[in-house]
């Protein structure tokens, strides 16, 4: 038996294949909301980004969330990603 498949995205800052598992989803939920799907299995248009701030800025510099999601990221989602990404590089 072979090995298990990985599934494999692509993060919208760096453009760089990884597993899913690797990447953090941002979803647009069918109500409007823009939120950090944490489980990967949330209903809506998801979006994956490296949990890294330079993958994060160049994803907000080229506009690739908005792009991605189909709609406008609000700044505070921005600031949330910022937050958590900061939280989980640390070291």
């Amino acid at each position: 038996m072979g090995p298990k498949h990985v599934p494999q995205r692509k993060c919208i800052g760096c453009q760089g294949m990884k597993s899913k598992r690797e990447l953090v989803r941002i979803v647009a939920t069918p109500d409007g909301s823009i939120r950090i799907d944490p489980t990967g299995r949330q209903a809506g248009r998801g979006a994956y980004l490296c949990p890294s701030l330079d993958c994060l800025e160049q994803a907000r510099k080229r506009k690739a969330l908005d792009r991605a999601l189909k709609r406008t990221v609000p700044a505070e989602i921005w600031e949330e990603l910022k937050v958590q990404m900061e939280g989980t590089s640390g070291g």
